[in-house]
């Protein structure tokens, strides 16, 4: 098993020193969904939710989450993200609304948390875009599918 690299020697939490690490390319991608009734997905799908268009403001939110991971998570570094994408779709078969980011940066630590968080951001504004009409809603899956580069090199999920 790997170190946990957040403790210090005495088991105190304490951010990581990554200043003596190269600067590489980085790149993270995540995934999640949100799990509701057909008829809600319908409201979302057609535009007809009383907030507005639920998949354009949950995307914002999502980018606005990766940018501030390090503001929500208290070991995390503040780092040059490159770029964020969010992409939401409709899916019939769940039913509900998949959720996948990507995040890029050209730094010394990764941006896991920062495509984590990006899901999670925009699963939380999917759930409160609609919550009026469906309080049963289920957050789910949301994992870290790729990661790439640094020193821990290449991750892929396996489905």
């Amino acid at each position: 098993m790997a170190e946990l690299t957040h403790f210090d020697a005495e088991g105190r939490a304490h951010m990581v020193d990554v200043s003596d690490k190269p600067v590489t390319s980085r790149i993270a991608v995540a995934s999640g969904a949100v799990l509701m009734s057909a008829e809600t997905l319908a409201l979302i799908a057609e535009g007809r939710a009383a907030k507005g268009d639920v998949l354009g403001v949950a995307r914002l939110a999502g980018i606005m989450g990766a940018k501030k991971t390090s503001d929500l998570i208290p070991l995390c570094h503040p780092l040059p993200v490159t770029k964020v994408s969010v992409d939401l779709s409709c899916d019939a078969a769940l039913p509900g609304v998949r959720i996948t980011a990507t995040v890029k940066t050209t730094g010394q630590t990764g941006v896991e948390m920062e495509a984590l968080t990006a899901v999670s951001t925009a699963a939380l504004t999917v759930y409160d875009m609609v919550k009026a009409v469906e309080k049963s809603m289920v957050i789910t899956e949301i994992r870290l599918d790729l990661k790439d580069g640094g020193k821990s090199g290449r991750y892929e999920a396996k489905r």
